[in-house]
């Protein structure tokens, strides 16, 4: 099988190629050939060193997607996008990767799928950030999608293309709304959601962070390894099962900041929560009031996708997976 994932380099590009290259049976299949895309270089680990390509090119860009699948790749991850945040402030960027990227991948399929049969399994990353305010207690997976910031409405576009095109046979199509993924390795980013992370990661790490909203604020939540889980599993699945609603919202965890806060405590003590210092920013707490904050994900759970229970799950994830087991 010919696996390729476009956002590579990128967070869970990463742990999805570590995730296959520990268990090589992950995807269902024996990966024969595996291109890893993105904008700058993508890592390969050594268990894959033999099968694998690297390309560092931007998907936007004029007949970039028409050369890539060219070679025909019969699993294609789409994790590529810039951040909420990002998106926001540059609102060209923000159309011409999340969105023109999109539809130039989607478009590429199809004019290869003209030429002679070919229809692959595709797995997009989306986002919860698809729906806006107002909202019930708990979203119901029937909730429509009203996006309240560019980057939700392009991956909203993103998701109905995906629909379509599935439903027409040009490809056989998954997206995967996200959670707020936490604790996300690495430096700070430019997601508006960055802050949720941030608040675990850097006191854990014996380092100062800043928290710019109340601690009352609710939000949707999973690690990263379990957002790994959700596109293995995407990429196996049956998706007849699925049916024509082709966009899933995925299982997480609904915390408040507070209970971020206290599962710290417990797990690093108060030595690490007083480094969280409070410095409230007007224009993240519009961002943040925009989003929702809890889901019932019956679908997607009754299709075998998981995530954590506990905001002492998710710390132990990082600890294990990014701290070798210890904290500072």
């Amino acid at each position: 099988m010919h696996v390729m994932i476009l956002g590579a380099a990128g967070m869970i590009g990463r742990k999805l190629v570590e995730r296959i290259a520990r268990e090589p049976g992950a995807l269902g299949a024996a990966i024969s050939r595996l291109t890893l895309v993105d904008a700058v270089q993508p890592p390969v680990p050594e268990a894959l060193r033999f099968v694998s390509s690297t390309l560092t090119i931007d998907l936007a860009q004029a007949g970039i997607a028409d050369k890539l699948i060219e070679t025909r790749p019969g699993l294609i991850f789409h994790l590529a996008a810039i951040v909420s945040g990002e998106a926001e402030a540059d609102f060209d960027k923000g159309y011409a990767v999340n969105l023109d990227g999109v539809r130039a991948l989607f478009e590429a399929i199809r004019h290869q799928g003209l030429k002679s049969a070919y229809v692959p399994r595709v797995v997009f990353a989306s986002s919860i950030a698809v729906f806006g305010t107002p909202f019930p207690d708990v979203i119901p997976d029937e909730f429509f999608s009203t996006p309240l910031t560019s980057y939700g409405t392009q991956k909203a576009i993103a998701e109905l293309l995906l629909a379509d095109y599935s439903r027409r046979g040009i490809f056989d199509g998954i997206g995967i709304r996200l959670p707020t993924i936490c604790v996300r390795p690495g430096a700070p980013n430019k997601a508006a959601s960055g802050f949720f992370s941030n608040i675990l990661r850097e006191p854990l790490s014996g380092k100062p962070a800043v928290l710019p909203v109340s601690d009352s604020v609710r939000h949707w939540f999973a690690s990263p390894r379990a957002a790994v889980g959700f596109f293995v599993h995407a990429a196996r699945i049956d998706t007849a099962k699925v049916g024509l609603r082709r966009n899933l919202t995925m299982p997480g965890l609904s915390a408040l900041v507070s209970e971020e806060i206290e599962a710290l405590r417990r797990i690093a003590g108060d030595k690490a929560v007083a480094l969280i210092k409070r410095e409230t920013d007007p224009v993240i707490e519009r961002i943040v009031a925009g989003w929702p904050t809890q889901f019932d994900a019956k679908r997607a759970s009754a299709l075998g996708f998981k995530a954590e229970a506990s905001f002492d799950e998710i710390l132990q994830v990082h600890i294990e997976d990014e701290l070798g087991g210890r904290i500072a």
